[in-house]
């Protein structure tokens, strides 16, 4: 799992540093794998606008750019020479003014043949964001002229790397881990609130679960009059690209997003390839079923999959959409002129998913998710989470949710003891430090007799007995502050015969009388067993390394004697061996 450390200070901020916040989630069970900078530390950047391009008068390959980089150059524009074969007049772009540091340069007042320059338009490369560039970094018309480049783009910023355990799929989410610091910290955490979209539209697409024993829960809605002309605002941009996701357009980005936030993968189908459902008025329906034998999906990936019988899918009423739960089908995904879409937000069991992308060959977030398991009690949520982003960005008008559900997991109170915990930790934490600590865990528990019932929270499917509780109760009340006592147990003399002799002592006394220890194999020829031991039915190996080391011996006799052959046989008269 990989974020940015200023998404997760939205959501919770605690009065540590960068590396106490990772010191303290790597102590907690989150590993911290690796924290690295967002960019390397340069100075002097600013966006500036391009007021005009002309030729250079003495190199085919450069021009002479006029820049507006505001109150950065007192208001007056700067002349720069630059070779960037993007740049052009009216675009805005990072430029590093006379004095800058960057990663690999100082930039200073120079002439380039002959022609006066007072900086230099950057490329994501040359500022040390990306290690390949093919121009400039362009920036959207709102960026503002003469700031701070830095500051604009949010790169006083740390990517973390969580190396999760499998049992930890809530953290698969930054909500998730937004949780852990709160309890960790006894931080306040913030989450966004998410209230229901009004339906603003009656189009719905009739869902049925062929395998609801896998699929107990599946949410769908119509979203009409979408615009994909739009683009990805630059701070959904960010978080993505910063957690290793690539951005696409803007409602695939949207449900990346909502994943990367809530931990529940979502998918979006384009409405007008699903077979009796368009504009959503048709009579068809999407079916969640197995794979009937022979049956074929291309998926997003490019990949052509001849499906078996175990493979879950999302269909309609004449073919498969999607690999439920692992990828969508190239034919039914969201691109360039799609208008109207049904999303899906729905929860698999992770039984039917896990194994699947590896037998495939090919993993995917959205497998890696559900193979876990994912918080049920957050479908519907994370639906509403995206739609209100897709609306806000595209535009376009939704539909009521058509939710089917059957027997989610259950999840049944666990018994934890005071009396339990003290001996399993080694330590007291009485009644109302307990409490606390499930306070802070956001557990619901009841307390009867001196005794916690706790109901594990939806999204902790590896919650199931007392001492799942007790191990929370240790991490986030700190391994460090649990003393490191030494075992205390009576000690005596224990009793040792002075007539008797360790094989240690055998040894040492033989070697001292001129016996040389022989280790031979546990392997010997069948011939020397029958004659030596009289043994008519050895262990016979399998597969010997030679035939004269094909059963097992049940005598030392054997390789004793081989070894006075073989010293007697090179004229060594003298041959003393144990």
């Amino acid at each position: 799992m990989k974020f940015s450390e200023n998404w997760l200070r939205t959501f919770v901020n605690p009065p540590l540093s960068t590396r106490e916040l990772a010191h303290a989630l790597t102590m907690a069970g989150l590993e911290v794998e690796a924290v690295e900078p967002v960019a390397p530390a340069f100075t002097k950047v600013v966006v500036v606008e391009v007021l005009s391009v002309e030729k250079h008068p003495d190199a085919e390959h450069l021009n002479v750019c006029h820049v507006d980089a505001g109150s950065a150059a007192r208001g007056e524009p700067l002349q720069i020479v630059c070779g960037a074969a993007n740049v052009r007049a009216g675009i805005k772009a990072p430029c590093a003014l006379a004095g800058a540091q960057l990663p690999d340069i100082t930039i200073k007042q120079t002439r380039i043949r002959g022609v006066e320059s007072s900086g230099m338009l950057c490329s994501a490369r040359e500022l040390g964001l990306e290690e390949v560039a093919a121009g400039l970094l362009l920036l959207p018309r709102n960026a503002p002229t003469g700031a701070d480049f830095r500051d604009y783009y949010e790169l006083d910023d740390n990517l973390f790397t969580l190396k999760l355990t499998p049992n930890r799929a809530d953290c698969l989410g930054l909500s998730g881990v937004a949780r852990e610091v709160a309890a960790i910290t006894s931080g306040s955490l913030n989450l966004p609130e998410i209230e229901p979209v009004r339906g603003q539209i009656s189009e719905t697409l009739a869902v049925q679960v062929d395998a609801p024993d896998v699929c107990p829960l599946y949410c769908g809605r119509v979203i009409c009059e979408l615009s994909l002309d739009v683009s990805t605002p630059q701070w959904m941009i960010r978080r993505l690209e910063r957690s290793g996701i690539r951005t696409i357009n803007a409602v695939v980005d949207v449900t990346n997003y909502v994943m990367l936030e809530t931990g529940q993968p979502l998918h979006a189908f384009d409405l007008a390839k699903v077979s009796g459902a368009q504009g959503g008025k048709g009579g068809g329906a999407i079916h969640v079923r197995y794979a009937r034998s022979g049956e074929k999906l291309q998926l997003l990936n490019g990949e052509n999959l001849i499906l078996q019988p175990d493979m879950l899918l999302i269909a309609d009423e004449v073919k498969a959409l999607a690999l439920a739960g692992i990828m969508g089908g190239e034919e039914s995904g969201v691109g360039q002129g799609a208008t109207s879409l049904l999303l899906e937000s729905a929860f698999f069991s992770p039984e039917v998913i896990a194994g699947k992308s590896f037998r495939l060959g090919f993993n995917s977030d959205s497998a890696h998710r559900f193979e876990r398991g994912v918080d049920f009690a957050a479908t519907r949520n994370a639906m509403e989470r995206a739609t209100h982003l897709m609306l806000d960005i595209c535009g376009g008008r939704a539909g009521p949710i058509t939710e089917v559900k059957g027997a989610l997991p259950q999840r049944n109170p666990i018994c934890l003891r005071p009396e339990r915990t003290r001996r399993v930790l080694g330590i007291d934490l009485g009644e109302d430090r307990m409490a606390e600590l499930l306070q802070r865990l956001q557990f619901n528990y009841s307390l009867a007799g001196g005794v916690f019932r706790v109901t594990p929270p939806t999204y902790r499917f590896d919650l199931s007995i007392e001492e799942d509780l007790i191990e929370e109760l240790a991490r986030i009340y700190g391994y460090a502050h649990i003393p490191a006592n030494s075992p205390r147990a009576a000690a005596r003399m224990l009793p040792e015969s002075e007539t008797t002799r360790t094989p240690s002592q055998l040894r040492q006394i033989l070697v001292g009388r001129d016996y040389q220890e022989v280790i031979n194999y546990a392997f010997v020829d069948a011939s020397w067993e029958l004659e030596l031991s009289g043994n008519t039915t050895p262990v016979t190996l399998k597969n010997p390394l030679s035939t004269q080391m094909s059963v097992m011996r049940s005598s030392l006799f054997g390789g004793l004697m081989s070894n006075l052959q073989f010293n007697l046989n090179r004229k060594q008269a003298r041959v003393r061996i144990f």
